[in-house]
């Protein structure tokens, strides 16, 4: 410090430069670090709306193939405009519902990859922020889908309009919104005093209050534990079905099927309604309908064709291709088994095989299976295996066959019915794969923090029904089909029941056994 002969002393400061180029290369890398973050977030949005957009046009492709075009006719603009909007909300809870089947598969894959390229460029993108920002959107999406779309969609096609109101689409509109607020009333109503009945504290009462911390998690637990009850009930019927649905596609040895002896009776029976249309019937035909008959006749020919394509494969994929499916079916059905029986032997020695959740998924560290990326790979073909088993099961059940969509003759309620249904479905497909014991990838987001999944008795329990009822389940398909297959293949089921004296009296009656006495 110096003076220039002025009264205030002037304050020289010599600076490093090494100090200042040091502080600039800093500056630059985290702005570098920031840039580079920032492009990766966009490319994270930009593959989840790519990912949103391939399941939204598969699930619209899907949907427009079942529903009835009749529906959708020029005739009333009304209905037709009804109609449209309902179709882009089923086609969004559809896709939805795909997002959720695809979630668990995903991220396991995700996990393996990183941990086999873990300082791969390409693969920067692939991160835990976008496993777990995936799974918030379809926990975001369903419950949209389940509390808003579904409900509106339903009550929108079979709106009219209040009575004196002037009509058209938004008199329809009025009437919805009115009916699905009132609907929103009573069963949050239920909820609020289900939750004061069940939890009676001071704390339970005050949160009762919160709508969208708590009302809303809690309706879509109830949801999710409804969806876990539904795939616990139809997915072991599912999986003996399999054998049945499958067995049907392919082409059966000729020692288990007879095809030419099929083939020669639906020509047969082609032959005579061609006949009966041809002008040619006889007078009890007179009053017969035509239009059924041209149906019936459709439908042998439809038929009849599927036989000469079927007699017509290849000895490979007669006597090999169909042993080796069942083989494949059985091989998956039994691998599923024993990891739940593991599964159960697991809880009862370690508290850390019980479901929960986490924040932070640690992605590409360990591998999900003792086995590594194979047993990974075998995860992922169980979780859409028992997944295609639930879907068979519940359209196979006899309360929900009905609800089977027929291609090109799918009403719009049906079809919100079936979309509804897969969503529940779908979307209780990762908590049902983590409390079997089929992965060890933790439940991500809302997904884990459910109330029930904390509780060792129910989760003992599920895994113990579920086990008992597939192996039930399956005994009984084996057993019966093994004596079907056995009676087909020797003949003896064109053999004639015998008749005994006791039957032939209960068909003819008292008085007819009392004539020959």
């Amino acid at each position: 410090m110096f003076s220039l002969g002025v009264s205030h002393p002037i304050r020289v400061v010599f600076y490093d430069d090494s100090a200042a180029c040091g502080g600039l290369e800093v500056c630059s890398r985290v702005e570098l670090e920031l840039s580079r973050e920032l492009q990766l977030q966009r490319s994270r949005q930009q593959i989840c709306a790519l990912l949103f957009t391939a399941l939204y046009i598969l699930s619209y492709l899907v949907i427009t193939r079942f529903k009835k075009n009749a529906d959708f006719a020029a005739d009333n603009n009304e209905d037709a405009t009804v109609n449209r909007i309902t179709l882009w909300m089923c086609t969004f809870t559809l896709a939805v519902s795909a997002g959720a089947v695809f979630l668990l598969p995903f991220s396991i894959i995700s996990n393996e990859v990183l941990l086999s390229l873990p300082e791969n460029y390409y693969m920067q993108w692939l991160n835990g922020s976008l496993i777990h920002g995936l799974w918030n959107l379809v926990f975001l999406f369903s419950n949209i889908s389940l509390v808003f779309l579904m409900p509106f969609a339903y009550f929108f096609t079979e709106s009219e309009g209040f009575a004196g109101s002037k009509k058209g689409i938004m008199a329809r509109v009025y009437e919805t919104f009115v009916v699905l607020f009132l609907l929103t009333l009573l069963v949050l109503g239920i909820v609020w005093v289900a939750s004061a009945i069940i939890n009676n504290d001071a704390a339970s009462r005050e949160s009762l209050y919160d709508l969208w911390d708590y009302y809303l998690p809690y309706l879509y637990s109830c949801i999710s534990l409804f969806g876990v009850l539904l795939l616990l009930l139809c997915t072991p019927f599912g999986l003996s079905r399999m054998f049945t649905v499958t067995g049907q596609l392919l082409v059966k040895p000729r020692l288990l099927e007879d095809l030419d002896e099929q083939l020669n009776c639906t020509r047969f029976e082609e032959a005579a309604v061609l006949h009966k249309l041809n002008g040619k019937m006889s007078p009890c035909w007179v009053f017969f309908s035509v239009e059924s008959l041209k149906y019936h006749f459709l439908s042998i020919h439809a038929r009849r064709i599927k036989l000469e394509i079927r007699r017509r494969a290849s000895p490979w994929q007669r006597n090999l291709g169909y042993p080796l499916v069942m083989l494949l079916l059985l091989a998956l059905t039994g691998i599923s088994v024993l990891l739940v029986g593991y599964h159960v032997l697991e809880l009862l020695i370690d508290e850390t095989a019980m479901p929960k959740g986490m924040q932070d998924p640690p992605l590409g560290k360990d591998s999900l299976s003792m086995f590594g990326s194979l047993g990974a790979a075998v995860e992922v073909v169980l979780i859409f295996y028992l997944m295609v088993s639930s879907v068979v099961g519940f359209y196979s059940s006899p309360f929900f066959i009905k609800l089977a969509p027929k291609k090109q003759d799918t009403t719009m309620t049906k079809i919100i019915g079936n979309c509804v249904s897969l969503l529940v479905l779908s979307s209780a497909l990762p908590v049902f794969s983590r409390t079997l014991g089929i992965t060890n990838f933790d439940l991500l987001g809302n997904f884990g923090s459910f109330n029930w999944l904390g509780n060792f008795y129910i989760i003992f329990l599920y895994n113990m029904l579920f086990a008992g009822l597939t192996a039930m389940c399956l005994v009984k398909k084996f057993t019966r089909a093994m004596q079907a297959e056995l009676l087909h293949a020797f003949g003896l089921d064109r053999l004639p029941l015998p008749v005994t004296r006791s039957r032939t009296s209960a068909k003819m009656g008292p008085a007819s056994s009392k004539g020959f006495v």
